[in-house]
């Protein structure tokens, strides 16, 4: 594991390339298209994580960090990938590392096996069937100290637990779970954050610079600047479902997706909802532009064995050229991808839907287009669920070229959720699913 830790190569930013050009032009102008997916699109090639031991792995990047991994491998830097310049290398980001869920005297408890986990920054390379890691950035604080996977804030997060879910854990301010990712044009990163949600900007060797919060969060005793720059409305979000997906568009402005329709007026109107929210940040301006309004086909039509919409979910989105972006829809069975433009005029940003007392609100609404909100334009890309060989769960998605894609799958650290998820000496009973890159080639003229 000494290649992670020393030797360590940086590399020039990648280059956002553009959809082509007859399939940019095909979006409609308004309303969601109803195109068939492309039924030749196909998987042209797959490569495998190896098994790296975790403990080895965090220990490796910050010693000691790790005391016991109990067997977890090295996985869940299936949470994105974006392109790392030279062919075939990538830069991934883990969440927040292994967790599961243990049913105690009828209620569910968030287990951390390995709780001094550091999330971390992953560059991968793709070689031949093989997923190699060729450099390791760990996430670290100002002072620098390790960023824990851990919940944040009690009453607002999830209460942590050991990995039998019978001792309770610390909360931690500096916890975050990561998920987005990009690098900018200076070599520093931009991560998004579920449990804010949060916009984070990381250094080139992982000092978190600055979190952006929603205004009103209120998070104190973080050992790294905190800056309440997003809309309050944003302090609604489901738990563990907030921003997921990010992308970086050619002048240099961030998207931000949240994972799933805020909770408004509460869980139930958002485990209801098929409508969630992106935002557009200036990292010049360091604030916020623009918000959008998205919404998500049918559950069953994105995953035809699912008709629960709460598990309707935005995992990855990808700049494409211009104001154009890649918009994962999918549950944990299927996904498909739309392609979106981002109007100015379609912005809802600081008028009535961002206020937490309008009734109904944006995410009640039945038909949000005829109540007069300019929801986004989306037409269907692909189908992944109809392409053989895809893996499930896919949170990553980068782009190849003109008519290449490359997913990389989230597989939870080999965890499953249950008592059964480890042995009678709190070994990891692993899951087999293993971290996976697959390119698909999508039909040639479009």
């Amino acid at each position: 594991m000494s290649s992670h830790s020393a030797g360590r190569r940086r590399v020039h930013r990648s280059v956002a390339m553009g959809l082509p050009l007859a399939l940019a032009a095909a979006l409609p102008a308004t309303g969601t298209a109803t195109a068939a997916p492309f039924p030749d699109a196909r998987v042209i090639r797959t490569a495998t994580l190896g098994e790296i031991p975790l403990g080895a792995f965090s220990n490796a990047l910050l010693p000691g960090s790790v005391d016991d991994d109990h067997g977890v491998k090295l996985g869940g830097i299936g949470s994105d990938m974006y392109p790392a310049g030279r062919e075939g290398e990538y830069w991934t980001v883990t969440d927040r590392g292994p967790n599961g869920q243990i049913k105690v005297n009828g209620t569910k408890r968030r287990t951390f096996p390995v709780p001094r986990f550091d999330p971390a920054i992953v560059k991968i390379r793709v070689c031949g069937d093989k997923v190699q890691v060729i450099d390791a950035i760990p996430l670290t604080t100002s002072s620098g100290k390790a960023v824990t996977g851990l919940p944040d804030q009690r009453s607002r997060d999830e209460a942590p637990y050991t990995y039998d879910a019978q001792t309770p854990l610390s909360y931690d301010p500096n916890g975050l779970d990561t998920e987005g990712i990009v690098r900018a044009g200076d070599g520093t990163f931009w991560l998004v954050d579920e449990y804010g949600p949060s916009l984070v900007h990381v250094s080139a060797r992982g000092r978190v610079l600055t979190r952006y919060v929603p205004k009103g969060l209120g998070l104190a005793g973080a050992d790294y600047p905190v800056v309440e720059a997003l809309p309050s409305i944003f302090l609604h979000r489901k738990t563990n479902r907030g921003f997921e997906g990010l992308a970086q568009l050619p002048g240099g402005d961030l998207v931000l997706a949240l994972q799933s329709p805020l909770s408004l007026p509460d869980g139930d109107a958002g485990d209801a909802s098929r409508t969630t929210r992106l935002l557009r940040f200036s990292p010049g301006e360091e604030a916020v532009t623009a918000e959008y309004a998205y919404r998500f086909d049918p559950v069953d039509a994105v995953d035809p064995s699912e008709d629960d919409t709460s598990e309707l979910k935005i995992s990855s989105v990808v700049a494409v050229g211009g104001d154009r972006l890649l918009v994962e829809e999918r549950t944990d069975r299927a996904a498909r991808l739309q392609l979106v433009e981002l109007k100015r005029r379609s912005s809802i940003l600081g008028g009535s839907w961002d206020d937490d007392t309008t009734s109904p609100s944006l995410e009640q609404l039945d038909d949000p287009a005829s109540a007069g909100v300019p929801v986004l334009a989306k037409r269907l890309v692909v189908d992944l669920n109809k392409v053989e060989g895809v893996p499930r769960k896919i949170e990553g998605i980068a782009r190849v070229d003109h008519d290449t894609l490359a997913l990389i799958n989230d597989n939870d650290f080999g965890m499953t959720d249950g008592a059964g998820a480890f042995d009678a000496q709190g070994r990891l009973v692993d899951s087999g699913i293993r971290t996976t890159v697959t390119y698909v080639r999508l039909p040639e003229g479009l």
